[in-house]
C-alpha cells in the first residue's frame, strides 16, 4: 500500500503540483492551502501532527495517487474540514473559492449534534448520506479517509478498531466506480485485517 505523507507544507507540495497541473490550478491550490492554514491555525491531529499535514495528505492522495486534476475537487480536499472544525462558513468558502467548492465541502461536513442527539449517530447518518453525494464530493471524502487511515496504527487500539469498522462499512462502498480508490482501500484493508 502506497503512503502519501511527504507533503507537510506548500513548499513540499508546490514543485510536484507545478509538474502535474496547469498554472491556474496551482494558483487555486496555493490560495486554498493558505486559507486552510489560516482557518485551522495551530490545530493538531489526534497523533499530534499539525492539522495541515492531513489536508496536504488528502491533496497528495488525489494528485499523486488518484491523478485528479479538477481544481475544485482539489481545493475542496484541502478545505474539507474548514466548516466542520473552524469558524469558516459555507458562505466564506463560496465567496473565496466559488459555489462548487463550497458545495463539495458542505457534502463532507459532519453536522454538529443537536440537543439530545448522539454525536456518533449524527456522524454515522452523515457518512451514510454520502451515498447520495455527487461523485466529486465522494472523491473528496475518499481522499480525506485515505489520509486518516494510512497512519491508523498511530492511534490507540480501540480507536483503530472503530475507525477500521467505520471505514470498511461506510466508506469503502463509496469507492465503487473509482478503480484507484477501490484498489488502494483493498490493500489497506488487507494490511489491517487484524482490526476486524
Amino acid at each position: 500500500m502506497e503512503l502519501f505523507t511527504s507533503w507537510h507544507s506548500w513548499a513540499d507540495a508546490e514543485p510536484e503540483l507545478r509538474r502535474r497541473l496547469p498554472e491556474a490550478t496551482v494558483a487555486v491550490l496555493h490560495k486554498a492551502v493558505a486559507g486552510a492554514a489560516r482557518w485551522h491555525g495551530d490545530q493538531r491531529r489526534p497523533t499530534g501532527a499539525p492539522y495541515t499535514d492531513h489536508l496536504l495528505e488528502a491533496l497528495e492522495i488525489l494528485v499523486r495517487g488518484a491523478r485528479v486534476t479538477d481544481p475544485d475537487v482539489l481545493a475542496a480536499a484541502v478545505l474539507h474540514d474548514t466548516i466542520e472544525d473552524t469558524a469558516c462558513t459555507r458562505e466564506d468558502l463560496n465567496i473565496a473559492y466559488g459555489p462548487r467548492v463550497a458545495e463539495l465541502v458542505s457534502w463532507v461536513t459532519i453536522p454538529e449534534a443537536g440537543p439530545g442527539q448522539d454525536k456518533a449517530a449524527v456522524k454515522e447518518a452523515s457518512l451514510r448520506g454520502l451515498a447520495a453525494a455527487p461523485p466529486a464530493a465522494i472523491t473528496v471524502k475518499l481522499a480525506d479517509r485515505a489520509s486518516n487511515v494510512q497512519t491508523l496504527r498511530n492511534l490507540p487500539l480501540a480507536r483503530q478498531r472503530a475507525y477500521y469498522a467505520q471505514t470498511t462499512e461506510l466508506i469503502m462502498p463509496l469507492a465503487a466506480g473509482q478503480p484507484w480508490f477501490t484498489a488502494w482501500f483493498a490493500q489497506w484493508q488487507a494490511g489491517h485485517a487484524d482490526l476486524a
